[in-house]
């Protein structure tokens, strides 16, 4: 049976894989929060082989806290007590081989096994983190987030936030659609070569967000500096995601 993700395929800008997806996931109650960042502090920070993508001359960073439910292999119904975990991000974009997509810097989880199991079969950066995601009774989350993982530097995420507006898709050449729509994941292994993972959904139903960031040392904790000026927020409340597996570019 065809998944109804598989559908909705127009706005892509290349075709599916060509093989069957492996896993499906839901991201629930999403930030994007970005900040201009130059380009030679983040070109020192990723692998060689990659492409640093920007926009109008500017390198971006990303943090985004988020929760994953509905974590299946394909065929299969969840697995009771790890098919659900907040996970908090910090991710820049890359291109490579002409295909644009995210790189990421660390991604903190609160599930060991998932997180040692990400570590060895994506290559990624996986570390894991005590994470508490609450609800207030207008919509808003309130996140908090402490590193504990020796792997990583110690690192701290406080934040409460909201969406503000009604939902709704970027336009294709918007800096937002630039920021959002991507449809892989490159990650290296410790040989250097090169890994994508294609990820496929619908566009993304986003929305203007407000948000109070009380503690923030994520960006720090890879040594780079944000600059003192307001993020770009950006809200997604649901996005259904197939994954594939990686395959070495």
């Amino acid at each position: 049976m065809t998944h109804p993700l598989l559908l909705h395929t127009a706005h892509r800008p290349w075709p599916l894989p060509s093989r069957a997806y492996v896993m499906h996931q839901s991201w629930l109650d999403l930030l994007f929060v970005h900040w201009p960042i130059p380009c030679d502090t983040l070109r020192a920070l990723i692998p060689a082989k990659f492409t640093l993508d920007t926009w109008d001359g500017t390198g971006w960073l990303g943090i985004v806290p988020f929760h994953m439910k509905n974590i299946r292999l394909r065929g299969l119904p969840p697995i009771p007590f790890t098919s659900a975990f907040p996970e908090l991000n910090v991710r820049t974009y890359v291109t490579y081989q002409g295909k644009p997509g995210v790189y990421f810097f660390s991604l903190d989880a609160r599930h060991r096994l998932a997180v040692e199991m990400a570590r060895r079969l994506f290559h990624l950066s996986y570390l894991y983190a005590h994470i508490e995601v609450e609800h207030d009774p207008d919509g808003g989350i309130v996140y908090n987030s402490r590193r504990c993982d020796p792997r990583g530097k110690e690192a701290l995420f406080a934040a409460s936030y909201r969406p503000v507006s009604e939902v709704r898709n970027s336009l294709p050449g918007s800096h937002e659609h630039w920021l959002t729509e991507r449809y892989c994941l490159y990650s290296t292994d410790k040989a250097g070569d090169v890994y994508r993972c294609d990820i496929h959904h619908v566009k993304w139903p986003l929305q203007t967000a407000e948000a109070s960031i009380t503690i923030n040392s994520m960006a720090a904790s890879h040594g780079i500096v944000l600059p003192d000026t307001p993020p770009l927020l950006h809200f997604a409340r649901k996005l259904d995601v197939l994954i594939w597996g990686l395959e070495r570019t």
